[in-house]
């Protein structure tokens, strides 16, 4: 199997965990860069997560749009993805999704997301809220084109995560495992916050230097990432695709 073709396998895997861990129901969507073309990036046509099927990942390049013809639909916010990417040559990965849990703080401007738990840690310290209406106006509050999906990209900057005002999140990562597992614990981070604030008192999140020394030991083949990669792909029904590589920085993972 070739390295395109491992990739395309790992993509399908990530929709596939994304679906069975209601980060994504009938919606939401997971890509991957080109390993070879930073230009472009691998993602499927228009279909729910949990169906997708390698034959269903097509290519686009950086403005969204297919590099070879093709007649299926596509996902309209695929621009979510093609902004990222252009405006970040180190993200590798990116989802967007509508987990219910991290709403409210797209919403509440009186509270921030912030990481409270130790898995949380990979959201980074910050979480920017990104809201169309303030540059777009009145729209249907979906990411239509590549003008939105900048603004969206500049919003995230450096961050790992920005929330979508009324809509969702998009998450950025320097690898598909990276990716899924931050998206995976973004909203069980936010329900923790939610919680702790419902019974009083001073919250205390995760400091920076504690967030630095989790994200140190970090590395997307360590035991303990791959641990909850096989566990997802094998809950998913998907744990006889996954295939450990030998080279660690195989599809930009690192």
């Amino acid at each position: 199997m070739s390295s395109i073709d491992t990739l395309v396998q790992d993509l399908v895997i990530a929709n596939r965990i994304l679906a069975k861990e209601d980060i994504a129901d009938a919606y939401g969507h997971v890509s991957v860069r080109h390993p070879d073309n930073p230009k472009r990036f691998f993602i499927s046509r228009s279909l729910a997560p949990e169906l997708i099927e390698p034959g269903d990942i097509v290519e686009l390049d950086l403005d969204g749009e297919p590099v070879r013809e093709e007649k299926r639909a596509l996902y309209l916010e695929r621009f979510i993805h093609a902004g990222i990417y252009q405006l970040r040559p180190d993200v590798m990965a990116v989802v967007h999704a509508h987990a219910e849990d991290i709403l409210p703080f797209g919403i509440a401007k009186a509270t921030k997301l912030r990481p409270v738990i130790h898995s949380g840690s990979f959201i980074g310290a910050s979480v920017p809220v990104w809201d169309i209406a303030d540059k777009f106006g009145d729209t249907n509050v979906l990411v239509t084109n590549m003008a939105q999906a900048r603004d969206l990209g500049k919003c995230m900057g450096k961050n790992n995560v920005a929330l979508m005002r009324g809509h969702g999140f998009a998450s950025a990562g320097r690898s598909l495992i990276e990716v899924v597992r931050m998206s995976v614990y973004l909203p069980r981070n936010a329900r923790a916050q939610m919680r702790a604030k419902q019974l009083g008192g001073k919250i205390k999140y995760l400091s920076q230097g504690g967030i630095d020394a989790r994200n140190r030991g970090y590395s997307a083949y360590s035991p303990e990432t791959w641990r909850a990669w096989e566990y997802w792909a094998t809950k998913a029904g998907c744990g006889h695709m996954i295939s450990k590589p030998d080279d660690p920085h195989a599809h930009g993972k690192k």
